[in-house]
């Protein structure tokens, strides 16, 4: 059977494909020693500590303070109370990790508060 333009293209394309498979499998294996390889190396530079100390010696603190007024607690919902939790979370550790942190304070802490980060995260009480 005579076959079309577009058939013969086809398949001459599968053809190369097929015999490109192994070819295209070494690229691949390559790519993943060369990235591992990097990973070692990065790792081997980075022995004399973590990267966030390392970090945190080049922190230079800021003089602004930051304070967060919990007196009006007793005046939310606890799902308002769950929502702030979470809130007060991601500023402090996005404030940890910053290169100029201010100084944070929670003021009037106590009440559905304290319970809610008392239950969901006990770990509240070593904050600095």
């Amino acid at each position: 059977e005579p076959m079309s333009k577009r058939q013969r293209k086809k398949l001459l394309k599968q053809k190369q494909w097929e015999e490109q498979k192994d070819l295209r499998r070494q690229k691949r294996k390559e790519k993943r020693q060369k990235r591992k390889l990097e990973r070692q190396s990065k790792l081997d530079s980075s022995n004399e500590g973590n990267d966030r100390k390392r970090m945190r010696r080049e922190v230079v603190p800021s003089t602004l303070r930051l304070i967060v007024d919990c007196s009006f607690d007793d005046l939310m919902v606890l799902k308002d109370v769950k929502k702030l939790h979470k809130q007060i979370q991601r500023c402090y550790a996005e404030n940890r990790k910053a290169f100029h942190p201010v100084q944070f304070y929670l003021t009037s802490h106590g009440g559905q508060l304290k319970s809610n980060m008392n239950e969901n995260d006990k770990g509240w009480v070593n904050w600095k």
